[in-house]
């Protein structure tokens, strides 16, 4: 029989890898921002996102609708549990993408918009990471209604991963714009890799001590044999792929620091995947107590089914058009 849970989790946990993926590098770009001064290079940098950046944010609603059509349970808990930083998050998110619209047509309020090209990208970065954060602490339920505090995801734990996010994004975005543009912005970002590498293995390190020190049974879930034998390709991988990330900016490659940070991100996600498994409001509410009756999952699915091909079609096509580097004086954003 198929599990139209478990299929319904795949595609709303694709739909977040690939909104973290997407719509981090190009959150990245802001959060760089005031390591590059220069008025021409910023509008580069923007141009590298300019035509997908809209686009990207797809996948956050994709991920949205998915939770509320197959996981109703888990879309009230978790957004009455996490109701302010989500709404901070989408403020940030509004500022950013107005700066977009405001900041190419302004002349004299330019270094405003900037401003709120930097700000939005680093606070909706920085509260997708506190989100994220209070959700693997644990949300607190009873009988399937929220009922902790309005405060409660606000932890120095939380703060940390917000820190982390906005470091993951930063360095996506270093490994886009590598990929993306060339001469002084590009040698910038090859001089900025490896300081925002070896700054996120250290939050990486941190949180992947800390977790399991506080959470005994994702402790149990990674260390307890033989499941220590079958996750230890993980912290293995990580760093492996942080040394290739160093060696590839060391050479000046121009693909591999970006497909090398894109594999890190990929790894994170399933540590994250294998630390909560297969509870999807943590710490005790599995999957298929929180699903939708099996009619809902099947309706959904003939939506999902026709959608997600057309997004992935257009999303692939846009890059595709875009694919070259882009350069000073080329035509930009309008």
């Amino acid at each position: 029989m198929i599990d139209l849970a478990l299929i319904w989790v795949g595609i709303i946990g694709l739909g977040v890898l690939i909104y973290v993926v997407m719509d981090g590098f190009d959150l990245g770009i802001g959060i760089l921002f005031p390591f590059i001064p220069d008025r021409q290079e910023r509008d580069v940098m923007m141009n590298t996102v300019a035509p997908v950046w809209d686009g990207n944010e797809t996948w956050m609603v994709l991920g949205g609708a998915g939770l509320f059509a197959a996981f109703p349970l888990v879309y009230f808990t978790v957004l009455s549990a996490l109701y302010l930083p989500i709404i901070f998050m989408v403020v940030a998110l509004i500022f950013r993408g107005v700066a977009f619209e405001f900041r190419f047509k302004a002349t004299r309020t330019k270094y405003l918009w900037d401003q709120a090209f930097i700000w939005g990208s680093i606070l909706s970065s920085f509260f997708q990471g506190v989100i994220l954060g209070a959700y693997i602490q644990g949300i607190q339920t009873t009988a399937g209604i929220y009922s902790g505090g309005v405060w409660d995801w606000f932890t120095p734990f939380s703060l940390f991963t917000g820190l982390g996010v906005v470091v993951m994004y930063a360095t996506l975005g270093c490994g886009w714009l590598i990929l993306k543009t060339e001469a002084r912005l590009q040698d910038i970002m090859y001089t900025l890799m490896p300081k925002l590498l070896i700054t996120l293995m250290i939050i990486f390190a941190a949180v992947s001590i800390y977790t399991p020190i506080t959470h005994p049974e994702i402790a149990q879930r990674w260390f307890a044999l033989p499941n220590l034998i079958y996750f230890s390709p993980v912290p293995i991988l990580v760093v492996l792929f942080s040394g290739l990330i160093l060696h590839a900016c060391k050479q000046r490659h121009e693909i591999k620091p970006f497909v090398y940070t894109l594999a890190l991100v990929f790894l994170a996600f399933t540590g994250f995947v294998i630390s909560l498994w297969p509870n999807i409001i943590p710490p005790s509410v599995s999957i298929w107590q929180a699903a939708a009756p099996e009619s809902s999952l099947k309706f959904t699915l003939v939506g999902a089914a026709i959608l997600i091909p057309i997004i992935i079609a257009y999303t692939f096509l846009s890059y595709w058009v875009f694919r070259d580097k882009v350069r000073i004086g080329d035509e930009g954003y309008h």
